[in-house]
């Protein structure tokens, strides 16, 4: 009797268990299912990829054609041009899809694709941005030593580091997180597989994964902000030690760009994941999260395009838009 019982239980448990890692797919809900707004955001989010992709494609095609761009500089914000294409990808395309789609799901296989090419990619643009910064604190603090310091075969070892270091991360992170079950409807309160919305659908504890995204993820972000800070604390001490207006004048004009993006970059990336998963809240994040999923990638271009002189020369040479 006493063995029957047990046997039933461990049938339950197991037929339970079953039930609940029987998600095949997840539902993504993060925008207005109302039909009246379909095609507006879909319009709305064509423009803005479009913006995004050809933005980007023509700081990649004028710098590689450009001979006064062949430097360390534009060679770097070439790699965070192809980086936004790349990152912009990954979620707009999906977000346009899901306006005309009646269930807006997307295989478990699909969502863990989606996940490792962004925190990839976002990855690798908060690295690209330390080294970024690395090269403009050479260039104003150690100018003697620029071409040595920072030579080609040193551009390339540190765009592979950058890019390696991005798909370790993802890997990482994509990997604990999707042999984790999940359970219940399989509906992810967002417009994209992101960590957080996911780790919430699973039925086991996701301490460990959080406890990942604060060491992996917090060391890459941190890291890389620290370095940045670092780097224009240098800089700063070295503009106030240029003797002619005109001089710290030039030296903050290649650096005013970057900041800006640093800025646009980090301020939402820090409030969205150096948290714990407890603090997640959907109504107040997916707005940020749209911002430097969607937006950043479109604005990164226009920065360097508008501020940035050596750009807007080669711009108008090439008559991509007259002065």
């Amino acid at each position: 009797m006493v063995s029957s019982c047990i046997s039933c239980t461990f049938r339950l448990k197991v037929m339970e268990q079953r039930n609940k890692t029987l998600v095949t797919e997840f539902v993504l809900t993060g925008f207005s299912s109302d039909p009246n707004l379909q095609l507006p955001l879909f319009l709305l989010f064509l423009l803005v990829y479009m913006v995004t992709f050809l933005g980007n494609l023509i700081i990649i095609v004028l710098i590689r054609i450009t001979p006064g761009l062949q430097t360390p500089m534009y060679f770097f914000l070439m790699n965070l041009s192809f980086v936004d294409v790349l990152y912009s990808s990954t979620i707009t395309p999906n977000i346009m899809a899901n306006f005309f789609s009646v269930k807006k799901t997307i295989s478990i296989t699909g969502c863990a694709i989606q996940m490792f090419f962004f925190i990839d990619l976002a990855s690798s643009e908060a690295m690209l941005l330390a080294v970024m910064a690395y090269d403009r604190y050479v260039a104003i603090c150690k100018p003697l030593y620029y071409k040595i310091i920072v030579s080609e075969a040193t551009c390339l070892q540190l765009v592979f580091s950058v890019y390696t270091a991005g798909c370790v991360n993802s890997f990482i992170h994509t990997y604990s997180a999707f042999i984790l079950p999940f359970c219940g409807s399989g509906q992810v309160n967002h417009f994209y597989c992101d960590i957080n919305p996911i780790l919430r659908l699973s039925c086991k504890d996701t301490y460990l994964n959080e406890v990942f995204l604060f060491v992996v993820a917090g060391s890459i972000e941190v890291g890389s902000f620290l370095c940045i800070v670092i780097s224009y604390t240098y800089i700063i001490f070295a503009i106030f030690r240029i003797g002619s207006s005109r001089g710290r004048s030039k030296s903050l004009s290649t650096c005013i760009s970057h900041f800006t993006c640093v800025a646009l970059f980090y301020c939402p990336v820090f409030f969205m994941y150096l948290r714990p998963n407890s603090a997640y809240a959907m109504d107040q994040d997916w707005i940020v999260s749209l911002f430097y999923t969607v937006i950043i990638p479109m604005l990164n271009p226009m920065i360097y395009s508008l501020r940035n002189q050596d750009v807007k020369q080669a711009l108008v040479q090439f008559n991509v838009f007259s002065s």
